[in-house]
């Protein structure tokens, strides 16, 4: 297995942009500090960089 990303939501998502809403949605993460484990692929890079400014991102084995 590779890589995995762990993706904790550090700030909430109100205010923001709809499609800001949906990707933390898409992602898992519905409220602060909840935290899901990801495989480190090109779409959930794409994600987190949407909404790099709600999250934390951390690799892990």
């Amino acid at each position: 297995m590779g890589k995995r990303l762990k993706v904790t939501q550090t700030r909430s998502g109100i205010g923001g942009k709809q499609n800001q809403r949906d990707t933390l949605r898409s992602l898992g993460l519905k409220r602060l500090h909840d935290v899901v484990v990801k495989e480190d692929r090109p779409e959930i890079r794409g994600m987190v960089t949407t909404v790099s400014h709600l999250v934390t991102v951390e690799e892990v084995d």
